[in-house]
């Protein structure tokens, strides 16, 4: 792809000087006067978490940014963003807008989950830049072939994980990369958010927006503004019903989505993932009721196990952040996830603090608790003279600032593709472990758990007209 910048030299060695995939320090672009060209970008999904991206993207002031093409299965959010920016090209079908790819350089992938890996794969292919919301993909299979994908393109890649670019994980991670609770054995990672399959006395309870227990048998229109065949994508065939339409319903569909564990799972197990140097689990069990074989659970956990670690994992020693210790080994360890009702001991027995949902890291030498914006390590009295150590991953200028500017001068992004893939792997394999009704073993270059009723929950046949291959 050709730069769309003309960065003066001393800017560009100075960021150059501070790339790093775990946090990229802001640069105020500051092109020559009338030179500035723009980055182009096509975005697909305008509504939601896609009027999210577009107006964080073009409200942001280190990057400037042409809005090229707008695409939505619905005409709503496709007018909408049009009528703010009426110089973009309007599309409703992704397949389409691939068709004039000359026409941006760069695309935001902001669908339902079930078509992120149909949308991005022809960005990838045309070595194009993409940032995807998370999760990356509906199922494994997808995931895999978006990671590859990504690897051959060699294009700045980025999945929406903001907190990932916040500060405050940021300060975890280099606390348990110094050592200050000691080896990591086990972590627990929970979240209060209770959606899906459940009696309705428990979506009472739990807030849920749409009680369902199986699907609809009821055939309604479809709003005029929708294109539902469009919207199926890849999926197979049904019948509108508004139990799918508009999200977040679509969200505890088997077919659509992955329910919480994948979609929060992106955002609460980023942090053990980032900070034990995570990758492929050697197995993974998963409690709770009877799988659904249409609605993914309110409530359910799942066992990771994982082995020891050397280097970086999945970020694959791309870090060079001044003052980071060298990577040590870790130990073998277990992330357990638990959603909805589901809690760790630690917390049901009142022996850590009440947080509604959180990361609990458990060491030889104490325990780190923390969530989206705080952090604490236990006991606290045992700790109320720790020195932390100085800061030494840089701060982010924002996850969607980040891309943009790696998309300038190719500079690596905090949550690339090739963290993201393995990241969003794993959590899928908590609802593969799930919908098999049990544990399973997972051998991660054959991409299989050896297991032929759990491998069919790895991949589907996508619908005629639809492939990312």
């Amino acid at each position: 792809m050709s730069q769309p910048y003309r960065l003066q030299r001393r800017q560009f060695l100075a960021a150059s000087a501070f790339t790093a995939a775990a946090g990229c320090l802001p640069l105020a672009l500051q092109a020559d006067d009338a030179k500035v060209k723009p980055i182009r970008l096509a975005f697909i999904g305008c509504g939601g978490r896609g009027g999210a991206n577009l107006n964080t993207m073009t409200g942001q002031k280190l990057v400037p940014v042409e809005v090229a093409a707008l695409c939505d299965v619905n005409q709503q959010a496709v007018s909408g963003a049009a009528n703010r920016f009426p110089e973009a090209r309007r599309y409703s079908d992704f397949r389409k807008l691939y068709e004039d790819a000359d026409q941006f350089d760069a695309v935001v992938v902001s669908t339902t989950e079930h078509t992120h890996a149909y949308a991005t794969m022809p960005a990838l292919k045309l070595g194009k830049p993409v940032y995807c919301e998370k999760p990356l993909t509906r199922d494994v299979e997808e995931c895999r072939k978006i990671t590859e994908a990504a690897a051959r393109a060699n294009v700045p890649t980025q999945m929406g994980t903001q907190i990932h670019a916040g500060g405050n994980y940021r300060r975890v991670v280099e606390l348990i990369w110094s050592g200050a609770i000691g080896p990591v054995t086990e972590c627990h990672v929970w979240v209060s958010r209770a959606w899906g399959l459940q009696s309705q006395e428990a979506a009472k309870r739990n807030n849920d927006i749409v009680y369902v227990t199986d699907r609809p048998a009821e055939e309604q229109e479809p709003p005029a503004h929708l294109d539902w065949d469009l919207w199926l994508g890849p999926a197979p065939v049904r019948p509108y019903n508004n139990v799918y339409f508009p999200g977040p319903k679509w969200y505890r569909w088997w077919d659509f989505g992955n329910g919480t564990m994948s979609d929060l799972g992106s955002h609460w197990n980023d942090l053990p993932f980032w900070a034990l140097r995570l990758d492929a689990p050697r197995s993974v069990e998963a409690f709770g009721d009877a799988p659904h074989a249409e609605i993914a659970p309110a409530s359910m956990s799942a066992r990771y196990e994982y082995g020891p670690r050397d280097g970086w994992g999945p970020l694959q020693g791309s870090l060079s952040m001044v003052g980071a210790p060298d990577p040590q080994s870790m130990p073998a360890c277990t992330v357990t996830w638990y959603q909805g009702e589901h809690k760790p001991d630690l917390w049901k027995e009142q022996r850590i603090p009440q947080w509604g949902s959180g990361v609990l890291f458990v060491g030889e030498n104490g325990m780190l608790l923390a969530d989206y914006g705080n952090h604490v390590l236990l006991p606290q009295e045992k700790f109320a003279d720790y020195q932390r150590p100085a800061a030494f991953i840089p701060d982010s200028p924002g996850q969607h600032e980040e891309w943009l500017l790696a998309c300038v001068d190719g500079r690596p992004t905090c949550s690339p593709f090739s963290y993201a893939g393995p990241l969003t792997e794993a959590n899928h394999l908590g609802n593969v472990a799930f919908r098999a009704g049990g544990k399973i073993n997972w051998d991660a270059a054959a991409m299989s758990t050896g297991n032929a009723e759990a491998d069919r929950f790895l991949s589907r046949q996508p619908r005629a007209g639809w492939s990312l291959d």
